[in-house]
């Protein structure tokens, strides 16, 4: 299958036209006529990534969050990310990311799904065509009432995680959430608006979180890879459903941090 073609069955399951206006997502190195074979899958173009994706003989490496995000006006060994756009051209490796589009038409609904929201509307519009609106993250209620340092438990089970941090009582009752994977400081005031006890999100600051809390909301950062990591199993399925002709190998799920 050439590479046009993947990037046609990408933009089915995420159009570009649902990326913001801000963002960078695509075929961002490599040709349209590349034949690809094997896809490997990672949430970050990283130097490890990339290594991974050579050793195992990938013709295209697929990504959540853009390499390139910024304009560049050289491509040079003495910049990390020329190195790496470098590398991939010398490899003969095309490279896809699908970020707020994919944020839009999936990610959203996807964690809404992990953590068994019900009644879901969107949390952010950010899109609204013929079909309806579509946004960034998702709110609606729980499946049933718990506290929030049950809700807390469930959401580490539901997205593998040992920790989360918490601003809120963990005694405090709730029945209503939203999601927004990724960096949710930008959809505090979308979650207050909503009404929901809970907001799960990633990148929380200390001001950001005991504020949510002064107006009556709590916050439960699973952190930004945390949430979002689940693009790499998702996408593995899609393309093993849509295209079994094509290899897809994935990155193991490794937090780029620890806490100790």
């Amino acid at each position: 299958m050439d590479c046009k073609k993947v990037m046609e069955l990408l933009e089915c399951q995420s159009p570009v036209e649902y990326a913001c206006d801000w963002d960078n997502v695509g075929l961002l190195v490599g040709r349209e006529d590349k034949e690809v074979k094997k896809i490997y899958i990672a949430l970050d173009a990283e130097d490890r990534a990339i290594d991974e994706a050579i050793a195992a003989k990938a013709d295209m490496l697929l990504t959540h969050h853009p390499m390139i995000f910024k304009g560049m006006k050289k491509v040079t060994s003495q910049d990390f990310i020329g190195k790496r756009v470098m590398r991939l051209i010398r490899e003969d490796i095309a490279y896809y990311a699908m970020h707020t589009n994919f944020d839009v038409k999936g990610m959203a609904d996807l964690a809404a799904q992990y953590l068994g929201l019900r009644e879901m509307s969107v949390l952010e519009p950010t899109f609204e065509s013929k079909d309806g609106v579509e946004g960034i993250g998702r709110y609606g209620k729980l499946e049933k009432e718990l506290s929030l340092g049950t809700f807390c438990e469930t959401v580490k089970e539901a997205f593998a995680l040992e920790n989360a941090k918490v601003f809120g009582k963990l005694e405090k009752r709730v029945s209503t959430a939203a999601v927004s994977p990724g960096s949710g400081k930008s959809v505090i005031g979308k979650a207050l608006e909503a009404g929901v006890d809970v907001l799960v999100t990633g990148d929380i600051d200390h001001h950001e979180g005991i504020d949510a809390v002064a107006q009556g909301m709590a916050v439960i950062d699973a952190g930004h890879y945390g949430v979002e990591h689940i693009f790499i199993s998702y996408m593995e399925q899609y393309l093993k459903r849509e295209a079994p002709e094509l290899e897809v190998e994935i990155q193991p799920l490794t937090f780029p941090f620890q806490i100790i």
